[in-house]
């Protein structure tokens, strides 16, 4: 009888273990992207707009969803990272362009993760001089002293911080028919601003950095063909995961902010911002999950970097590897970590400026970065059986549209 018992509860209980043995590249990459400078762009969002650009989310997360389950299946099918594709589909010179492009663009992003260190923790009394070296020095000791088990642990703490932003919104008391209708009814005032944000939002939520971290995380996992299915699962998961906290920020500051003609330049602002109207508690998850989002990204995006620099130069790493079997890997990885505290340490420094640069280079690498997972998508000696079929041939196409309109429809209204 027992045994009887143990047949019927063991394939729930494999399954199940199946799952967390795959989880995490979805997970872990998709909520990463919400990082300071997408928090602050959907604070922004929903301070100046309301509810009525929450259809551009709605886009993103969906443009997210297959252009991370896409990033995450040529991991696993060819073993390779993207930037090491790259290279030797496209030669050496496109490999290297991307990646430099991909390194200068992400030492300012990884400059705008201390900068929301920075901000949230100056809400809580800290001085930018405290929190932004131990910051520094605790995503350091994660990585460069940890395994891969215990990194992805970490990981899956800090992603339990968003939530504090569901939790926010509830208190905020949003208007949910009105969320609704934005959601689903596109409508944007044809103006530089609203061209500006919906792009940047697009733009944060589909970040080259997180497609290039889930391909060479979904390696470093050691996930094979017959974990393809379960990875679908945990990317849509993920990427549902990200929209979701991407839509709490937006209805919050939306129902506060936007209600009351509040204008915020980053998100600390709106934090601070929402302590008279939606209570300190809402304040202070706010800040609270800033911080959370700041440390993960700031933790991803130089393991992103690394992973890149390794790929281009024909010596992939992993985070099992110790320091003498891949120093480049784990010097690329300091290196982009203390670059970047040290530029938000500096008095005086042209933060927004550097943001602004980082943001257009992000938008520049964007669309190329697209274009070769189309091309290594539909690449038959690359993928074998696993090749993009004519269905998601025009999804990935018709994303790839998207984007472009986008991207080159802010650079013509900046021009103009």
């Amino acid at each position: 009888m027992a045994n009887k018992n143990v047949e019927m509860v063991s394939p729930k209980k494999l399954r199940l273990a199946a799952f967390l043995g795959v989880m995490g590249p979805g997970i872990i990459a998709g909520l990463s992207d919400d990082d300071p400078a997408g928090i602050t762009t959907y604070s922004s969002l929903g301070a100046k707009y309301g509810y009525q650009l929450l259809w551009t989310l709605l886009i993103s997360t969906f443009a997210l969803i297959i252009f991370q389950d896409l990033g995450a299946r040529i991991g696993v099918v060819t073993r390779q990272g993207m930037i090491g594709l790259v290279r030797q589909k496209y030669g050496a010179r496109s490999g290297m362009l991307s990646a430099t492009v991909l390194v200068i663009a992400n030492i300012g992003t990884m400059t705008a993760e201390f900068a929301g260190i920075a901000a949230a923790g100056e809400l809580f009394g800290l001085s930018r001089y405290v929190s932004v070296p131990i910051a520094a020095i605790l995503v350091s000791f994660l990585v460069l002293r940890g395994s891969f088990a215990r990194i992805e642990k970490v990981f899956f703490i800090l992603s339990a911080v968003f939530f504090a932003y569901v939790i926010a919104g509830f208190l905020a008391h949003p208007n949910w028919g009105s969320a609704f209708k934005g959601l689903v009814i596109p409508s944007m005032p044809l103006t530089h601003d609203a061209i500006y944000i919906a792009t940047a939002t697009l733009g944060t939520t589909l970040a080259p950095w997180g497609l290039a971290f889930i391909q060479s995380y979904a390696v470093d996992k050691r996930l094979t063909r017959d974990d393809l299915k379960l990875l679908r699962v945990d990317v849509w998961t993920g990427s549902l995961l990200t929209g979701l906290i991407g839509f709490f920020v937006i209805v919050t500051c939306a129902a506060t902010l936007n209600k009351e003609g509040i204008s915020i330049t980053d998100a600390s602002q709106a934090a601070k911002a929402l302590e008279p109207l939606a209570g300190t508690l809402a304040k202070d998850l706010f800040a609270i999950g800033l911080i959370g989002a700041a440390l993960l990204a700031a933790s991803i995006l130089p393991l992103s970097t690394a992973y890149s620099v390794s790929d281009l130069t024909g010596r992939p790493a992993a985070l099992n590897d110790k320091f003498k079997d891949a120093p480049l890997f784990y010097s690329t990885f300091g290196f982009i970590t203390f670059l970047s505290a040290i530029l938000i340490l500096i008095p005086g420094a042209p933060l927004i400026k550097i943001l602004i640069l980082t943001q257009i280079l992000n938008a520049i690498l964007l669309l190329p970065l697209l274009i070769y997972m189309f091309g290594i998508a539909q690449d038959k000696k690359l993928m074998g059986e696993y090749i993009a079929t004519r269905s998601m041939s025009i999804i990935y196409l018709v994303i790839i549209g998207v984007v472009s309109a986008a991207i080159f429809g802010m650079l013509w209204f900046s021009i103009n």
